[in-house]
């Protein structure tokens, strides 16, 4: 087992001398004496991925993050040889490698060093699992900072902390505990104002240690596989997320529905519980679109299995739910209870789709039902099984989309909380140990639950959330960040984590509003709405062991606050719907942490609270009691104040008073913000206008409205409506330009404009060059009405 210390470097082997390199295409690769081979590849011109040898041959290449689907190419690859090292040029970065040590270093084209080897590469020999420790250690230049890791609880900025990648179920994790529920080997530096990026991409339990031992090196490690990662180059921070979330995978859009309200507790049952939440949402008119059943729906707790008890007839349920609304999502976990007359049990043993022993036995572990066993979700046969199994439940019930849960995989009453080391896996073909499958068996299993819910809900999209997630799950799944705690300190945690699962390529990503252990209080639980709202995954979940924790378990303030916010959550689902358009199509993040926004600025780097929703609203939420309001950092531009509508401008601090109901929101001066009426549930309203509010600025601006038919796939039939609008102000002008593209049309006519902090009065409106009479385009001195496919509006005062 691999000691905590890395750097003890008694044992560890290194590679010796450069005897020659070969070219092949895009792939250039050097032997040394000691029969090492490092083989280099350029898949673009800033992205290069280095894999590492000790045995004079590659294994057989393949990896479950990569997206296969990504072209690659690149416009320059020059290899020359110097004297004493190797030098391979693209038109964006120089790698050099030593002949001495094969040790790498990396600039830009004016020779600024981005990245270098400390030791760099070195192993050592395993002997108890027969097979290598693999070892990188990097140099860390001074004032260098670290992102990126998925769902860490620590702060923004990982510069000091040693970090473990290692799927675990933690119930009730606090700040800073290691391992968490998520594997994301990936991190961005930034320093000297450029940014970079590494993917480890290995699935066997790693460690990341950024100047925690040494001050002054940047290490990470794995306990078998290959060294075997992706060099990213910005200098941009947003280029170098963009590429990896290329690199391991973008989702499809998401129905519109699933970017509303959701209500979750362990657990809503019987049916007449179900029936009286959800009646509760209607009667206190806070919009609600999906309600979640927790394991007790089962029959003791078997999958694909209802309790007949408590759902007498599901289907009929399910159907009547949806008429007022609401959208059904099941829990479904990896455990499959050992019962002979259970036939989902008894179909696997038939095929033999359990996981195995080395020495043959079926894998047997507690979980909910008792004694399980659990199917290969690594072996593609397993895999169309399992998919096929949501036929009745999507199918034939009318369920809209399927949790999973517990399958990190969690295992209970056993010391590490899964499955023992020496379960084999079939890995597509590659077959392994649990010690290299652990970390992506969950991500497997959400792919089949994707799978199948895709096949059975189409023409409609699937809704898959996964706890447990390798990097590229975000190709299936959504995701939560687990079994948080009703807390101020796991306030902060979730705010933490959602800005750090964003620039991780994981952007569908959410917390467990108000806490899933222990009970919050009213004000605790609106201070967490009042953030959640503002993540791309948005669900209210507990424990229920605690009691209830519903909007109205609390006073009426809360009540009010809830709804208040979760309107303003729907009102803004045409922006939330254009932010996950641009992060499927582009790779944008959909929330942007301040470094991210500005990284020129060294304020930004500490910053932990304060965050992008998008590309024009910034967001800060109020993280303890009894506040008046709070400090915060406006990041470089011009804000306005949401509340007041004041004007602040940027890269400084400033106290933001806010009352109980609010908190910090600013918006970018010039945006333009797309908003609905208010609705109880995505498409219980068919209207004729959306509102869109203008932001002025004394200069240029662009934003951005992304539509389709909020379902369904057309969108990837050009079926879509993308309208780009340029505003451009002046002291006594204000012009808004539209460029629309996409075949779909909207099923409303009219854009209401609301205008903001117009500096002159108005005299006259042209639309489309066309002078408009004020009663014709309903004029009032801050809104007008007018035709939704105007090409240009022009304002003036003159």
């Amino acid at each position: 087992m691999i000691t905590n210390t890395e750097l003890e470097y008694k044992g560890d082997l290194f590679p010796s001398k450069v005897t020659g390199f070969s070219k092949d295409v895009d792939s250039v690769y050097f032997n040394t004496d000691n029969n090492v081979i490092l083989k280099i590849t350029v898949l673009r011109d800033s992205l290069l991925r280095f894999r590492y040898t000790t045995k004079g041959y590659f294994s057989k290449d393949f990896s479950y993050a990569i997206d296969k689907t990504q072209s690659h190419g690149f416009n320059a690859l020059e290899v020359t040889e110097e004297k004493n090292h190797y030098q391979i040029q693209t038109s964006k970065v120089i790698c050099k490698v030593q002949k001495a040590d094969l040790r790498i270093s990396l600039t830009d084209l004016d020779g600024q060093l981005i990245l270098d080897d400390e030791k760099g590469f070195h192993w050592e020999e395993s002997y108890h699992f027969g097979g290598n420790i693999v070892k990188m250690s990097k140099a860390s230049r001074d004032g260098e900072s670290f992102y990126g890791m998925g769902d860490k609880a620590s702060h923004a900025n990982l510069k000091g902390k040693r970090v473990e990648n290692w799927a675990m179920d933690q119930y009730a994790f606090h700040k800073d505990q290691e391992p968490l529920y998520k594997v994301v080997p990936f991190y961005i530096g930034l320093h000297h104002k450029e940014a970079y990026g590494i993917f480890f991409d290995n699935t066997f339990r790693t460690f990341f240690d950024f100047c925690h031992e040494r001050r002054n090196v940047t290490s990470f490690w794995a306990e078998g596989g290959e060294m075997n990662y992706y060099f990213i180059y910005g200098p941009a921070m947003s280029d170098v997320v963009t590429t990896y979330t290329h690199l391991t995978g973008k989702p499809e859009m998401p129905p519109l529905w699933a970017l509303g309200y959701h209500q979750c507790k362990w657990s809503y049952f019987p049916e007449s519980k179900v029936r009286e939440i959800t009646g509760k949402f209607r009667e206190l008119r806070i919009p609600c679109d999906a309600i979640y059943l927790d394991i007790d729906y089962m029959d003791g707790f078997r999958c694909f299995t209802w309790n007949k008890d408590y759902f007498p007839d599901p289907k009929k349920m399910v159907a009547e739910l949806a008429e007022d609304g609401f959208k059904t999502v099941v829990i479904i976990d990896p455990g499959i209870k050992i019962d002979k007359d259970y036939w989902v049990y008894q179909e696997a043993l038939d095929k033999d789709y359990f996981c195995k022993r080395a020495d043959g036995p079926y894998m047997k572990g507690k979980v909910w039902p008792g004694e399980c066993n659990f199917p290969d979700y690594t072996n593609p046969a397993v895999r169309e099984w399992w998919a096929g199994l949501f036929k009745e439940l999507i199918s034939d019930i009318g369920v809209k989309g399927v949790w999973n849960d517990m399958n990190e995989p969690a295992v209970m009453e056993v010391p590490g909380k899964t499955f023992p080391m020496d379960v084999r896996h079939d890995y597509d073909g590659n077959p392994c140990s649990h010690r290299k499958a652990h970390n992506i068996y969950g991500t497997q299993m959400a792919r089949a639950t994707y799978e199948g819910v895709k096949q059975f809900a189409y023409p409609k999209r699937p809704f898959i959330i996964t706890r447990s997630a390798y990097s590229g799950a975000q190709k299936y799944t959504s995701s939560w960040t687990g079994d948080n705690v009703a807390s101020w300190e796991h306030l902060w945690i979730a705010n933490i984590q959602m800005q750090r699962m964003s620039i991780s390529g994981m952007g569908f990503t959410g917390s467990d509003i108000g806490g899933f252990a222990e009970q919050p209080s009213g004000e605790l639980y609106a201070r967490w709405i009042q953030l959640g709202v503002f993540h791309p995954f948005c669900r209210t979940h507990s424990s229920g062991d605690h009691g209830d924790q519903e909007p109205w378990s609390f006073d009426v303030d809360v009540i009010d606050i809830t709804r208040k916010f979760v309107e303003l959550r729907y009102q803004l689902l045409p922006y939330l719907y254009t932010m996950f358009w641009e992060y499927i199509n582009d790779g944008v993040p959909m929330l942007k942490p301040l470094v991210y926004f500005d990284q020129e600025d060294p304020q930004t780097h500490y910053r932990t609270d304060e965050f992008l929703f998008g590309n024009h609203i910034l967001v800060c939420p109020i993280l303890e009691p009894n506040a008046q309001g709070r400090r915060m950092y406006l990041p470089i531009g011009n804000w306005y104040n949401y509340w007041t509508g004041e004007v602040v401008s940027g890269r400084k601090e400033l106290w933001v008073k806010t009352d109980y109901d609010q908190i910090p929101i600013f918006i970018k001066e010039g945006a333009i913000i797309p908003k609905y009426p208010v609705q109880q549930y995505v498409g219980e309203l068919q209207f004729d206008e959306i509102s869109l509010d203008v932001y002025f600025k004394l200069g240029k601006e662009n934003s951005s409205l992304y539509e389709d038919a909020q379902d369904g796939y057309d969108y990837n039939k050009g079926r879509y409506s993308l309208s780009t609008f340029r505003l451009k102000g002046s002291e006594k002008n204000l012009i808004v330009q539209q460029f629309k593209e996409g075949k779909y049309e909207v099923p409303y006519g009219k854009y209401r404009i609301n205008l903001h902090a117009l500096p002159f009065k108005v005299k006259r409106i042209y639309v489309d060059n066309e002078r408009a009479e004020f009663d014709t385009v309903s004029f009032d001195g801050k809104t007008l009405v007018i035709d939704k496919d105007f090409t240009e509006l022009h304002i003036t005062a003159e």
